[in-house]
């Protein structure tokens, strides 16, 4: 009966809620076929399949970006719980800024990565929180389009280390009621990314990977 009581006493030592996962999978891309674009995404127009592609390096999948001119997202549906899991972590990778991007301005609006997190509005339109690694524009400045439904933060500005991933965590509930003003955050949609270049009429390049919903 010994291995029963130290049973007992191992279960009663733990925590509450030690056992459940700090952080979900929401995308790390384990299934997608390497050289395409993955499967369970969705470009918002068809030309976006070409600009997101499945890669691999030292065990590591995900999603390179490379944008010649053109602008076009690319999501995947993957609602998760927010109120368990408020933050939204990743890794992003810098390639290649777009040559006089500037997110403030319209005519210059492209960003090398841009990372977000999706909910429904109504049956034609949706809200969202966008996070981009910008070329100019300082770290954490505010920014608004799509009539206010998409909500900008800057995460990051200007070059990197060549070839350095960077780890990302965003407590997307603090933003959602801090940006739209509201107390209750709905379940979201999913993610989506969007590397640009169709303001600019330049190039844009960068990596994602390892998407994840944390507790904190």
């Amino acid at each position: 009966m010994r291995w029963l009581v130290l049973a007992v006493l191992a279960l009663l030592a733990v925590p509450p809620g030690a056992g459940a996962a700090d952080c979900i999978v929401l995308e790390d891309f384990s299934r997608a076929k390497v050289g395409e674009f993955p499967a369970d995404w969705k470009p918002r127009k068809d030309p976006g399949r070409a600009v997101y592609t499945v890669r691999e390096e030292g065990g590591r999948r995900f999603l390179a970006a490379v944008s010649e001119g053109i602008g076009i997202q690319a999501a995947r549906e993957q609602p998760w719980d927010i109120a368990a899991y408020p933050v939204l972590a990743w890794a992003w990778r810098l390639k290649e800024h777009p040559r006089g991007s500037d997110e403030r301005q319209t005519k210059t609006n492209d960003s090398a990565l841009a990372v977000y997190a999706v909910w429904p509005h109504s049956s034609v339109s949706l809200k969202s929180l966008k996070y981009v690694w910008s070329a100019v524009v300082p770290n954490g400045t505010p920014l608004t389009s799509s009539a206010g439904l998409t909500q900008v933060k800057v995460l990051r500005t200007g070059a990197a280390p060549r070839g350095e991933w960077v780890e990302e965590r965003v407590n997307v509930a603090e933003d959602y009621r801090a940006r739209f003003k509201e107390p209750e955050v709905p379940k979201p949609a999913g993610i989506a990314v969007l590397t640009d270049a169709d303001d600019t009429k330049g190039r844009a390049a960068g990596d994602y990977a390892s998407f994840r919903a944390c507790r904190s």
